[in-house]
């Protein structure tokens, strides 16, 4: 059985266990939560430490068929591009199940939730058939309506639970539809995403431009609006700014990338004269997230509302990275969703604290925190600095990489954008950091207390150690992710470019035969009434 089946089940098989658990055993649910994240976290971790980055194709597979006659079938396994992201993801469950303590009332069902919604996202992540692709997302989206709903905070939360629940239906629903046509168009009789791209990589079998710019779309736009793409983006501020912190850890940091792999996993590789044509659109609409939303983020007054805002500005960089269909963009696009991962956890658990400490999330009226708060204040200073694109954190790397492959396909749109990154990310960080934790402390929050041990502590130093091991030592995921997107994301990509340049070629040929063989007429015609007179 591959260790994936393992990493995914812990958390699916401890909610099934605290299903019997009475709800006043308040230790041994939170206990159960805590043990089944950090086992899935250490094999997580295995995993990645054995994967082989010189060896093509998938591993740790596994198998099994569920319903022949459709073609589906439970089949997990990892490559360069989602190894990186189950680690992560498995890390980021451990650190919101430690940050949970957070939660007085209904503990049972919110650790339930939480643990499917871990479960649901490692295998999106993991799944290499369509069916169970999106299945497993839809098991942990779920949960994330309920929890904030239940134990969300703030005025809002009843509005940020309909909202959030109708966009991310909406782009939910035009993905599922996509995968569907896909299905369907393709004509393999599979939902295996290996099988479809090795059937749709051969002349014979490719889609037609018509079938592929009318599935490209609905990919694209169902999956951006999951990733917050915008203008769909107004649903992630007020949604994070609402949810309890290990929700928004969950989703604002590994769920939220689900859309952006769905692109990189099928959409590019199974439809690449679509993602041909459709990328420059794409690279445009990137500088809404990276400009716009930066601009709007300098706005806010409440801390949550503008990291939620900083969240949505960085996928800017992912879209961006995608849009430039190269090997060096696309390895960045994947990088920046490891490093954003970590780091949109690390501040949103941070903001937690806060709010759990003061009650409130107002800028102005907090400051000089750092006095009372050391621990908690220097993990949010370094986590603004990873957020500004700071060398030595993974956001750096992901960042750069990124910019270096944007630049060879769109060269205006990557300088606006290293304005946006460089310039609006900095102001509103190096801002938030200075109204809280600089300057007069007020007197209520004289008795504030720190982090009082190694274990509430145990979560932020694991997210930031993340960023910092990531980013002294990117070679760590990039000797990975390089070798399967040219395999698997780009092969068809250059494929695609060849025919069209070979499409283009042949209407050339024929341009010209046809023009000689109009001249070559209108000279025979000429010549034979010549003839006749």
């Amino acid at each position: 059985m591959s260790p994936l089946t393992y990493i995914i089940g812990w958390p699916l098989c401890a909610a099934v266990f605290l299903l019997l658990v009475p709800r006043t055993f308040r230790p041994v649910v939170r206990a159960v939560a805590i043990l089944a994240t950090s086992i899935s976290a250490l094999l997580a971790l295995k995993l990645f430490l054995q994967f082989n980055a010189g060896r093509l194709g998938y591993q740790f597979e596994q198998q099994v068929l569920w319903v022949t006659s459709l073609g589906i079938s439970y089949h997990v396994g990892v490559d360069g591009i989602n190894v990186g992201l189950i680690l992560m993801g498995a890390f980021v469950a451990f650190a919101a199940a430690c940050v949970s303590w957070e939660i007085k009332e209904r503990e049972k069902e919110f650790y339930i939730l939480l643990l499917v919604m871990t479960g649901g996202i490692l295998g999106a992540f993991a799944s290499l058939d369509l069916f169970f692709f999106y299945f497993f997302h839809e098991l942990a989206l779920v949960p994330t309506f309920i929890m904030i709903g239940v134990w969300g905070r703030g005025e809002q939360k009843n509005y940020a639970t309909f909202q959030i629940t109708l966009y991310l239906s909406i782009g939910a629903l035009l993905a599922l539809v996509g995968l569907i046509a896909l299905y369907l168009q393709a004509g393999a009789g599979t939902f295996d995403i290996p099988k479809l791209a090795e059937y749709l990589r051969s002349p014979e079998h490719r889609l037609s431009a018509s079938a592929q710019n009318f599935i490209f779309p609905l990919l694209l736009f169902g999956f951006g609006i999951l990733v917050s793409l915008w203008p769909f983006h107004t649903w992630a501020p007020l949604g994070y700014g609402s949810a309890p912190t290990a929700t928004a850890m969950l989703h604002a940091g590994v769920l939220k990338k689900f859309g952006a792999y769905g692109l990189i996993r099928i959409a590019l590789p199974l439809l690449p004269d679509a993602a041909r044509d459709w990328m420059p659109i794409v690279a445009w609409l990137c500088l809404g997230n990276l400009l716009y939303c930066g601009w709007v983020a300098m706005r806010q007054k409440d801390f949550n509302r503008m990291i939620g805002y900083s969240s949505v500005a960085h996928m800017g960089f992912i879209f961006l990275g995608i849009a430039s269909l190269n090997l060096i963009g696309v390895t960045g696009a994947v990088l920046v969703m490891i490093a954003h991962g970590f780091l949109a956890a690390l501040t949103f658990g941070l903001s937690g604290y806060l709010y759990q400490q003061t009650g409130t999330l107002e800028m102005d009226r907090l400051g000089g925190l750092l006095r009372r708060l050391p621990f908690i204040g220097a993990a949010l200073m370094m986590a603004a600095f990873a957020g500004c694109g700071l060398p030595g954190f993974a956001n750096f790397a992901g960042e750069i990489t990124v910019f270096f492959g944007a630049w060879k396909a769109f060269r205006l749109v990557t300088i606006l954008a290293c304005w946006g990154a460089l310039i609006i990310g900095a102001v509103y960080m190096l801002r938030a950091v200075r109204a809280m934790l600089h300057g007069p402390l007020p007197e209520q929050w004289a008795k504030v207390a720190d982090a009082p041990h190694l274990w509430r502590k145990a979560p932020f130093l694991l997210l930031l150690a993340s960023l910092l091991v990531f980013g002294c030592f990117p070679k760590l995921l990039t000797d990975k992710i390089e070798p399967s997107v040219s395999e698997k994301v780009l092969v068809n990509a250059a494929t695609a470019r060849a025919d069209g340049s070979s499409r283009r070629k042949e209407a050339l040929t024929a341009s010209v035969v046809a023009k000689d063989m109009s001249l070559l007429t209108s000279a025979a015609t000429e010549k034979g009434g010549s003839l006749n007179r």
